[in-house]
């Protein structure tokens, strides 16, 4: 298994702890359909880690009270 990959599962581990051990303390806070923790997860296993980053920062950026959220999939691959 390559360094990349290994990045990726690390990071979607980290997704998994937040989304049950952090999340359920802190309540539910995001303003996008999928969350955005669902969205990271979504993006880890669709694309490389640097896309997956990249795609996965912008989106929460967006997710504040200066946006209106909403429903807001992972791009698809062209």
């Amino acid at each position: 298994m390559n360094n990349i990959k290994i990045l990726s599962k690390l990071a979607i581990l980290m997704i998994r702890f937040y989304q049950s051990a952090i999340s359920p303390a802190i309540g539910p806070h995001c303003r996008f359909i999928p969350t955005c923790s669902a969205y990271a997860l979504q993006c880890y296993r669709e694309y490389n880690f640097f896309k997956a980053t990249f795609l996965t920062i912008t989106r929460l950026l967006r997710c504040n009270p200066l946006f209106k959220g909403g429903y807001d999939p992972v791009p698809k691959k062209k």
